[in-house]
C-alpha cells in the first residue's frame, strides 16, 4: 500500500514539472498553420531558397542521371532539375534517345538549344562550347594483356 502511494505521489510530482520543462524547450515542431503553408509550397513545387535575382551569363550542363523508372535529373549550373523542369528562366528537357545530351531553351521565345554533359552555353551569343573544346580522346589499348 506505501508502495503505492510513494508511486502514485512520485507519478504526481513528474506531471507537474513536465508543462514547465515544455515551456523551456519552445515549439519542437510547426503549428498548424506552418505546417499547411509548407504543405501548400510542397504541392506547388516552389522552392524553399529565393529565386536568383539575374540569370547567369553562362549555362553549364554539369550532369544528367536517368533512371531505370524513367525519371531524370539535370545538373544545370550546380542546381538539380527534375525531369522535364525549369532553372533560372531556362527550360531544361533530356533529349529522347540519346544519354548524354539535354535540350535547353532560354525564356518563352527562345530557340532549342541542344548540348552535351559537360559544354557550357554562352546566353548573350547563343554559342555553345564542349568541354573538349578542338581536343579529341585517344585510347590506346596495350598489346599483350
Amino acid at each position: 500500500m506505501r508502495r503505492a502511494a510513494a508511486l502514485l505521489g512520485f507519478a504526481a510530482a513528474l506531471a507537474a514539472t513536465l508543462p514547465a520543462r515544455a515551456q523551456e524547450l519552445g515549439r519542437l515542431f510547426f503549428t498548424p498553420e506552418q505546417r499547411a503553408a509548407l504543405d501548400a509550397r510542397r504541392k506547388a513545387r516552389l522552392p524553399d531558397k529565393p529565386a536568383a535575382a539575374a540569370p547567369s551569363p553562362t549555362t553549364r550542363i554539369d550532369g544528367l542521371v536517368r533512371r531505370s523508372d524513367g525519371r531524370t535529373t539535370v545538373w544545370v549550373n550546380g542546381e538539380p532539375v527534375s525531369g522535364n523542369g525549369q532553372v533560372e528562366d531556362l527550360r531544361v528537357a533530356p533529349r529522347r534517345g540519346d544519354p548524354s545530351r539535354v535540350t535547353v531553351q532560354a525564356g518563352e521565345d527562345g530557340r532549342p538549344i541542344d548540348l552535351k554533359v559537360g559544354s557550357t552555353l554562352d546566353r548573350g551569343s547563343g554559342e555553345a562550347t564542349d568541354v573538349m573544346g578542338e581536343g579529341e580522346i585517344r585510347v590506346r589499348r596495350s598489346p599483350g594483356k
